[in-house]
């Protein structure tokens, strides 16, 4: 055991989820990585860290992962709670079982989380969590009526993690992107961001190793849009 913080991110074989682990490798993390394809454990193996094969959907992947975290390197210091994309469609043709699915890949696996990493934490006396949410969560988008009503789920469950247990030197926020270059993003919608362009994935994950910082140490239970000005609210 040594005194290198430990990064859990999942989703991280490539997007912003392969951005997220490859800043935080930078900032002096020990990365630990999960996907579905495998492809999490080449990014780990490149950046020296723990890779391992597993989905965010499954209550046992993610146990397995954080109970070998743990014990190889006694602490879990961050964790980036990254996902793909739910099912889309007409609101109403979307089924029950589609429903269900998104609820898995965009909720229940931060809720997962939280419960397993948080006593690991709680002996710590600090740790901080991010939730890579999407700019639809509080203004939803026809385009993405699943991940727009879940994440706006994820968002009120990120505020009331934040609130029970900032006393305890836990943190909790969510990072709201916009159209990403991990994507194919066409010229209309690329008309609509007032910057013009799609995020580069570098630029996701600059804000999340923030909010996983000291720097941003009197900052929980927010959900910070980094969109390129693509929503509208104040």
């Amino acid at each position: 055991m040594d005194d290198t913080p430990v990064a859990i991110v999942t989703a991280a074989g490539s997007g912003i989820g392969e951005a997220c682990a490859r800043r935080l490798s930078d900032d002096g993390y020990h990365p630990v990585l999960l996907s579905p394809s495998g492809s999490a454990v080449d990014v780990a193996d490149d950046l020296g860290g723990d890779g391992f094969e597993g989905s965010v959907t499954d209550p046992d992947d993610l146990a397995a992962l954080v109970e070998t975290t743990h014990e190889r390197h006694g602490r879990i210091d961050a964790v980036v709670n990254n996902t793909g994309h739910p099912p889309s469609g007409d609101l109403l043709d979307i089924s029950d079982e589609e429903w269900y699915e998104g609820m898995d890949l965009v909720l229940m696996n931060t809720v997962r989380m939280a419960r397993l990493v948080t006593p690991i934490m709680e002996e710590r006396g600090e740790g901080a969590i991010v939730n890579v949410s999407t700019f639809s969560a509080f203004e939803p988008s026809p385009d993405f009526p699943v991940s727009s009503v879940l994440r706006a789920g994820l968002g009120a469950y990120t505020k009331l993690y934040a609130d029970r247990y900032a006393s305890e030197g836990i943190r909790m926020n969510s990072v709201l992107p916009g159209f990403a270059d991990s994507y194919d993003v066409d010229e209309e919608t690329r008309a609509e961001i007032p910057m013009g362009r799609a995020a580069r994935t570098e630029e996701i994950a600059d804000a999340v190793a923030y909010l996983l910082s000291e720097e941003s140490s009197y900052v929980t239970g927010q959900n910070l849009r980094v969109d390129g000005g693509i929503t509208s609210s104040v």
